[in-house]
């Protein structure tokens, strides 16, 4: 019996579009609760959300057999730490931060059994396996697994042609808030220069073979995002969603009670 197959790296080989949202929570319990609105991925986020490998594995448990496939995004790319998520469960991992081919190269390394990697193959105790009730696991995974990566600075906006001639990455991810910054538009995603940038990277990136990737919560800049080619396409947070919604909840009381 082979690794499972990775439905969310089918899809993005078929060019059908992904649409996402970013589950923040740091709880299978909230992450459950989100796979019920039939996004195609969650992004289990352990970057900037308070996540840990106990949390992370919690959560992709609970994503077992949803439509919802799961995405687990590092705080560094690191080989042991992508080695500890797949062996937790996870196919497909995102990191943040790359801003060369050779970096590209190092993390589809980590990904992947030798010859073509340097992952460790000790995964008879791994979930990976189910605990080796997968016979043929480690012969089959590298088929299975996807590497995104996130490119959100100039450096790495200059080096982009080069990234997506990397073997063993899949898609690569634009950070608009990321990358505003580093062109000296703090918190300003949607500055000419900025969006010009987007927009000649994600075409960059549809006309290769590998798939683009973006992040927008407004409805209009998603579009705007889909058109410029994004394949797998974030279009919320749950966190935000739930402040959003408890503020706008609060505040129509509030005027109803002249507060």
């Amino acid at each position: 019996m082979p690794a499972p197959e990775n439905r969310f790296k089918s899809a993005l080989k078929a060019g059908k579009m992904q649409y996402g949202c970013w589950a923040g929570f740091a709880d299978p319990y909230a992450t459950e609760m989100l796979a019920t609105a039939g996004f195609d991925w969650l992004v289990i986020d352990g970057e900037h959300a308070p996540n840990d490998l106990q949390t992370i594995m919690h959560q992709l448990q609970v994503l077992d057999g949803k439509h919802s496939n799961a995405v687990v995004r590092l705080p560094v790319g690191n080989e042991w730490l992508i080695k500890q998520v797949l062996d937790a469960g996870a196919q497909t991992v995102l990191v943040p931060m790359v801003e060369t081919a050779d970096q590209a190269r190092d993390l589809a390394r980590a990904m992947r059994y030798p010859p073509e990697g340097i992952r460790g193959a000790g995964a008879a105790l791994a979930r990976a396996s189910q605990f080796s009730a997968i016979p043929d696991y480690v012969p089959t995974a590298n088929a299975q697994v996807c590497l995104l990566v996130q490119v959100e600075t100039v450096k790495g906006m200059e080096n982009l042609d080069e990234i997506l001639g990397v073997d063993g990455v899949d898609g690569v991810f634009i950070g608009p808030a990321d990358l505003a910054a580093d062109m000296g538009h703090l918190g300003n995603a949607a500055a000419p220069a900025v969006r010009d940038a987007i927009r000649d990277g994600l075409g960059r990136i549809a006309a290769s073979e590998k798939a683009a990737g973006i992040l927008a919560v407004d409805d209009a800049v998603a579009q705007q995002y889909a058109q410029w080619g994004a394949r797998f396409l974030a279009v919320g947070i749950d966190v935000l969603m739930l402040a959003r919604t408890a503020r706008e909840t609060m505040a129509r009381w509030r005027d109803r009670d002249g507060r």
